[in-house]
C-alpha cells in the first residue's frame, strides 16, 4: 500500500515530537514515605476515554471528565485545526459511556443514569440505560429503541448498519456459556430515515446471527434443549434457508467459537477451536460440509485469544492481519506483512509502547488513532497524520511513567505436579525480599492479562510486590489449566494461589513474614477461604465484593436455569464454603462490600458478618455507599475510601505490626 511507503518517515518525525514531550515531563524525585504518589492520583476516575476518529478523517470525538467528581462530556474536534475550541456535548443528568461513528455524520452514544437507590434484584442495578444517535450535521441526538445495539457496520454501505434487540430480558450472570444464545431480533438499520428492516426474528434453534461486511446473515447458533447441544448454522449469501453445519456436546467444556468469513469463499468461515487439541488454534472450518480445514495457527505453550484485524476497516473491511495469543501481554503472529512494519514503527515510536492498537481509522488510510496501555502507561491516545504524531491525553496523565512500577510474566509449579501456573508480578521499587500481596482476578472463568493495573500500581507504590496469579481456571492457557478447576473452588484453585506466594519466598523476592491476599468478587472469595486455612501463610485477607455462599449466588439466578445449566453451574461451584468456615478464621480480615452490589448482593455480608460475630472473631468491614460490583461504578469518593482503608489497614492492622 502507498501509504507505508511513506510509513516510516512519518514515524520517525513522531518519534523525534514525542521524545521532547517525554524530555520536558517532570521527572519523579526518590521516594520517600513522605512523598508518595496521593491516593487522588489513583482515585480519579479515567481523563479521557473513547477516542475515535470519523470515516472520512474529518472529526475525532472522544469523552473527557473536566473535573474530579464530574461527569463525561463528549468533545468533538475538527482534525484540521485542534486548537479551535471542540463542540461539547453534555448528558446531564445522564452519564455518558460510550460512543461509536457509524458513518461520516453519525455518532451512536451510551448513556446512563441512576433511577433508584436500592438495586431491583439479581443483576439488576441501580442504573437505567439510553442509546441516542447525534448528527454533526443537525446538532441533535435521537433515541433509539430500548436495548438496542449495533451488531454490524458495513463499510460498503456508509449510510446503513445491522443492528438487534433482545427477544427476552437477560437475567443470567455474565459470565455464563449461554449468553451467546439468549434470541436477537436484528435489523437493517437506515442511519438516515431511521427506518429498520427486520432480518431474522431469534428463537431459540437461531437465537444469534453473525454478519459478513455486506450485511448478509452467514452464520447463527442455538441450543438444542432436547438433545442437550449447542447448535451452529448457515446460509449461503442470497439464500432463506438455515442448514445446520455443526453441533457440541453441552458437556463438552471444549471452545468453538466462530471468527470471520472467508472474503471469496462463501463456504469458508474461521474458527477459534481446541479441535481434539489442548490449546485454543485458530481453523479454517468449511460450513457447509461441518469438518475442519487447515490450521492457520497454534501454540503448544497458550491458546489463542483472537484474530486483529485490519486497522483499516473503512477502507479494508474484516480483513485479517494476525492472530492473538497469550502470553507476557497479547502478541500477535503476523498475517499481514505491512500492518506488522505499521505497529513495529508505532512501537518505537511511541513511549512505554506495550498493548497497541489503532482505534480507528480513517477510510483512505491516511490519518489513525492509536491506543496504548501497559505498566508505565495507564493508557494514551496518540493523532496519527500527514508525518505528524499529536499526544491527545490519556486516561491518567497525573501518572508519569517513572512513578509506575514494571510488571514481569513467571510462571512456578503447582504443588500437585500437574500445571505450570502463570503469573503476572509487579515490582516496587527497592530491594527484595519484598512485602507480598496475592491478588486473584475475579470471575474464576476468565482471562486476565495485565497491561496497567491500577490496584497493582497502588499497592507497589505503597511498597508491596504484588503477584496476579493465573490459577487453573483461568483461561488462555489451554483446556486442562480451565478444566482440573472444576470442583476445585477453595481447594487446588487456592493452592495455586498459596503456591505462587511460597514461590516468590523461595526465590528471595517475598517476605514470608510479610504475605497478604486482596481480592474482589471471585477474588473476595479466595481471600475468605486464604482467611481459615490452616497453617496459614498470610498475615491478613481483604476480601471485597466476596462470595460468601456460593449456593445462594446460585439461587439468585437458579430458575433461569436448565436443567443441563443448573449441573455445569453446581459442578463449577462446589469446593469450600467460606459462609462454613467463618468461625475458623484465624488471620486478621477486612471485608469491603458495595451497598448496591447486584452481581454479588450485600446479603452475601448479611449472612457472613454475624458468623463472624457469634464466633467472636475481629473484622474490619467497609461499606461504599451507592457502589456497585463494578469498576465504573467506583467513584472517586468510594476510591479514596478504599484505598485510604487498604493503606491503613495493611500498615497497621494485617498481622502484628502491620505488613
Amino acid at each position: 500500500m502507498s501509504f507505508h511507503s511513506s510509513m516510516w518517515k512519518l514515524l520517525a518525525l513522531a518519534f523525534v515530537a514525542l521524545s521532547a514531550i517525554s524530555a520536558g515531563a517532570h521527572a519523579l524525585q526518590n521516594q520517600s514515605d513522605a512523598d508518595l504518589i496521593p491516593i487522588e492520583f489513583f482515585a480519579v476516575r479515567e481523563n479521557m476515554t473513547n477516542v475515535e476518529l470519523s470515516p472520512d478523517g474529518r472529526h475525532l470525538a472522544l469523552m473527557r471528565i473536566p473535573a474530579r467528581e464530574a461527569n463525561p462530556l463528549i468533545e468533538i474536534y475538527e482534525t484540521a485545526d485542534f486548537s479551535a475550541q471542540p463542540r461539547r456535548l453534555n448528558a446531564d443528568p445522564m452519564e455518558f459511556q460510550t460512543l461509536q461513528w457509524v458513518s461520516n455524520d453519525l455518532l451512536i452514544v451510551g448513556a446512563r443514569q441512576k433511577i433508584r437507590n436500592r438495586i431491583d434484584g439479581f443483576n439488576r442495578g441501580v442504573y437505567a440505560g439510553k442509546v441516542v444517535s447525534y448528527s454533526i450535521e443537525s446538532g441533535e441526538f435521537e433515541e433509539l429503541t430500548s436495548g438496542m445495539q449495533v451488531e454490524s457496520l458495513l463499510p460498503s454501505s456508509p449510510n446503513e448498519v445491522i443492528v438487534s434487540l433482545p427477544r427476552t430480558r437477560a437475567s443470567f450472570s455474565a459470565d455464563d456459556p449461554f449468553t451467546a444464545f439468549r434470541p436477537r431480533a436484528y435489523y437493517r438499520f437506515n442511519l438516515e430515515t431511521g427506518q429498520r428492516q427486520l432480518i431474522i426474528n431469534g428463537n431459540q434453534r437461531i437465537a444469534t446471527a453473525a454478519f459478513d461486511d455486506d450485511g448478509n446473515p452467514r452464520f447463527a447458533s442455538g441450543y438444542d434443549a432436547g438433545a442437550r447441544e449447542f447448535v451452529y448454522y448457515y446460509r449461503g449469501i442470497g439464500d432463506d434457508v438455515w442448514e445446520e453445519s455443526y453441533r457440541v456436546d453441552g458437556y463438552d467444556l471444549s471452545t468453538f467459537t466462530p471468527v470471520t468469513f472467508d472474503q471469496e469463499n462463501e463456504n469458508l468461515a474461521y474458527v477459534l477451536a481446541h479441535n481434539g487439541h489442548d490449546k485454543i488454534g485458530f481453523w479454517e472450518f468449511n460450513l457447509a460440509s461441518g469438518e475442519f480445514g487447515e490450521l492457520i495457527y497454534r501454540r503448544e505453550d497458550s491458546d489463542v485469544s483472537g484474530i486483529r484485524f485490519h486497522s483499516n476497516f473503512w477502507g479494508e473491511g474484516s480483513v485479517m492481519a494476525g492472530v492473538n495469543y497469550f502470553a507476557d501481554r497479547i502478541r500477535t503472529a503476523w498475517i499481514d506483512p505491512d500492518e506488522e512494519a505499521l505497529f513495529a514503527g508505532l512501537r518505537q515510536a511511541i513511549p512505554n509502547a506495550h498493548q497497541l492498537s489503532v482505534t480507528s481509522r480513517s477510510r483512505d488510510g491516511n490519518t489513525m488513532v492509536v491506543f496504548n496501555r501497559g505498566p508505565r502507561d495507564p493508557g494514551s491516545y496518540y493523532f496519527l497524520s500527514d508525518g505528524a504524531m499529536r499526544y491527545l491525553g490519556g486516561h491518567a496523565p497525573q501518572l508519569e511513567p517513572e512513578m509506575l512500577a514494571d510488571v514481569e510474566y513467571i510462571q512456578y509449579p503447582s504443588r500437585h505436579g500437574d500445571l505450570m501456573i502463570p503469573g503476572y508480578l509487579t515490582v516496587p521499587q527497592g530491594e527484595p525480599p519484598f512485602p507480598l500481596i496475592v491478588l486473584p482476578h475475579g470471575g474464576p472463568f476468565v482471562s486476565e492479562v495485565i497491561t496497567y493495573d491500577e490496584w497493582g500500581q497502588f499497592l507497589a507504590s505503597r511498597g508491596y510486590m504484588v503477584l496476579q496469579p493465573q490459577y487453573r481456571g483461568s483461561l488462555g492457557h489451554g483446556l486442562e489449566h480451565y478444566t482440573s478447576a472444576l470442583g476445585q473452588a477453595g481447594l487446588q484453585m487456592q493452592d495455586d494461589k498459596d503456591d505462587g506466594a511460597l514461590y516468590l519466598v523461595e526465590q528471595g523476592l517475598a517476605d514470608p513474614d510479610r504475605l497478604a491476599m486482596f481480592g474482589w468478587s471471585y477474588g473476595g472469595y479466595a481471600a475468605l477461604v486464604a482467611a481459615s486455612r490452616e497453617d496459614n501463610i498470610y498475615q491478613c485477607a481483604i476480601a471485597g465484593a466476596a462470595v460468601s455462599d456460593p449456593n445462594m449466588q446460585l439461587n439468585y439466578y437458579r430458575d433461569g436455569l436448565s436443567p443441563f445449566q443448573e449441573e455445569f453451574e453446581l459442578r463449577r461451584r462446589e469446593g469450600i464454603q467460606p459462609i462454613d468456615e467463618a468461625e475458623n478464621v484465624n488471620i486478621p480480615l477486612f471485608l469491603i462490600h458495595g451497598d448496591v452490589d447486584q452481581r454479588v448482593p450485600l446479603e452475601h455480608m448479611r449472612v457472613y458478618i454475624p458468623r463472624l460475630e457469634r464466633a467472636g472473631i475481629p473484622y474490619r468491614y467497609l461499606e461504599l455507599e451507592g457502589a456497585d460490583h463494578f469498576s465504573n461504578t467506583l467513584f472517586y469518593n468510594h476510591q479514596t475510601d478504599l484505598y485510604t482503608g487498604l493503606e491503613d489497614y495493611l500498615a497497621n492492622d494485617c498481622g502484628p505490626g502491620g505488613l
